[in-house]
């Protein structure tokens, strides 16, 4: 039986079909279609990434460990990881480059550019602080991405811990909004994290974990919501 490719594999043969000179946001133009676009996505959080870091001045301990918690890499496939880190931060194209590259490619579909937010948001608060360059950075690419304020504010909220937010804004709805309203959007926020519909969307298997996060924060915003109404109906 024939041992299917990882996905470090696939992006090491990507980034070999780069032509002298290219670089690398030039292979999101040959990833736009499944299963490459798989590809495209790791390839994307690992390039913005990097250019984030750039920002920011320092790679941080913790943000590689971040990292292997958003993609399990093995240790054969580090080599390949580190390649593609290298060239986006070497690459003189600023991060908007990369980022409109990205926003074109999956303009289509985009919930995988908010799991791509979701990505860079856990690796920036990988060292417990939420720096005002990682800030303006990620509210630049969220705005080239067209995320919905409401709904940068709803990430916001649960990636960064001394947000002043309240569970409505986890949910991305509106404060004091009726329990009916508040259960839909909550119904809706599991539908969309549920690991078969993520991988429809493109995101690779390493990257799934990341989604069991995001849910338990949901969960609880919906579980504070419930005693709160319950409580205040009493």
């Amino acid at each position: 039986m024939v041992r299917p490719m990882s996905i470090w594999t696939r992006i090491t043969e990507a980034l070999s079909a780069l032509t002298a000179g290219e670089g690398l946001s030039a292979v999101f133009d040959r990833l736009r279609t499944p299963p490459e676009r798989s590809v495209g996505f790791a390839i994307a959080v690992i390039a913005l990434s990097a250019k984030m870091a750039k920002a920011d001045g320092r790679v941080t301990r913790s943000e590689v460990m971040a990292f292997r918690e958003v993609f399990h890499i093995a240790p054969e496939d580090e080599a390949g990881a580190a390649r593609v880190f290298n060239l986006a931060r070497q690459d003189v194209a600023g991060f908007d480059v990369y980022a409109r590259r990205i926003q074109s490619m999956f303009h289509d579909q985009p919930e995988t550019l908010y799991d791509l937010m979701e990505g860079l948001f856990h690796i920036a608060m990988a060292d417990g602080l939420y720096h005002d360059a990682e800030a303006a950075f990620l509210e630049q690419v969220a705005e080239i991405f067209e995320l919905a304020p409401a709904r940068f504010a709803a990430l916001r909220a649960r990636a960064v811990p001394n947000q002043k937010c309240d569970p409505y804004t986890v949910l991305g709805v509106d404060c004091g909004a009726d329990l009916a309203t508040t259960r839909a959007a909550w119904r809706k926020l599991v539908r969309e994290n549920h690991p078969d519909v993520l991988m429809s969307r493109g995101l690779p298997e390493e990257a799934i974990g990341m989604a069991q996060k995001r849910l338990i924060e949901i969960n609880r915003a919906w579980e504070e919501i419930q005693e709160t109404t319950t409580s205040g109906a009493a």
